[in-house]
């Protein structure tokens, strides 16, 4: 592994949604729709203000994201400030498994970083290193030593999209500064099915409870903002149009 960037990292934003019961998806091959479209534009927006976007491998083959920000008018304001229209797109995997012909790699035109395991580095050199950087992230891969590296990119806020297994890893570890969770109002039940995150050790606890920075609803979804670290900033966005609960 290459030696590692001065310590710093990126602003680190996790985005996901539940079913009632905590489920992020259903047991069966298609792809369980939670948000309603009005959350997806609320999403979207989150998108546009970040510099990368990161998912599990797992993520990019279950659910083949594109991982774009969707509105014209967002792109363009990216475009015109100097930045790429869409961002930075980031997945972590742990042995190479990964389809070139996945949208992560052929939709837009963002940059992708691949952070892989040292023992998976030629495998995934092999199949995706033509159309993507590489990246040797030690053995198995550190998600600290991740944002040192896209902080030494220039990434300066990250948003991390899932799925469970990534999720559980920046909050074990500590290394989120903020969540939005958006409950969806239906129940999922099914015990096969994924949930948003697992067994683990996290910082928060029934002794050290998490900051609820926001609590708003969004059509029939509402979104619980968690402040996670002192970065996090204790108000919502001054230009939000949805809905305060209460």
């Amino acid at each position: 592994m290459s030696r590692r960037p001065e310590p710093t990292r990126p602003y680190v934003l996790l985005s996901c949604a539940t079913s009632i019961d905590g489920y992020i998806d259903d047991a069966s091959e298609q792809r369980l729709l939670l948000s309603n479209e009005e959350d997806l534009d609320r999403v979207d927006e989150v998108r546009a203000s970040c510099d990368a976007i990161l998912v599990g491998a797992g993520t990019v083959r279950r659910d083949d994201p594109r991982l774009l920000v969707r509105s014209p008018n967002r792109r363009a304001e990216r475009v015109a400030a100097g930045r790429p229209a869409s961002p930075t797109k980031v997945t972590l995997t742990a042995g190479g498994d990964l389809d070139p012909t996945a949208r992560f790699f052929t939709a837009g035109d963002a940059a992708r970083f691949v952070y892989c395991a040292t023992g998976a580095l030629e495998k995934t050199q092999e199949r995706v290193g033509r159309l993507a950087t590489v990246i040797d992230a030690g053995e198995p891969v550190d998600p600290e030593w991740l944002l040192t590296d896209l902080a030494a990119r220039g990434v300066q806020r990250l948003m991390v999209e899932g799925g469970g297994t990534v999720h559980a890893q920046f909050l074990a570890t500590g290394l989120a500064d903020e969540l939005h969770l958006v409950v969806a109002p239906f129940f999922v039940g099914d015990g096969r099915a994924p949930r948003f995150v697992g067994e683990g050790r996290f910082p928060w606890h029934p002794g050290r409870r998490a900051r609820l920075a926001e609590a708003r609803q969004i059509g029939d979804v509402v979104l619980l903002r968690y402040a996670l670290s002192t970065r996090c900033p204790a108000d919502p966005p001054a230009a939000d149009p949805a809905r305060p609960i209460g």
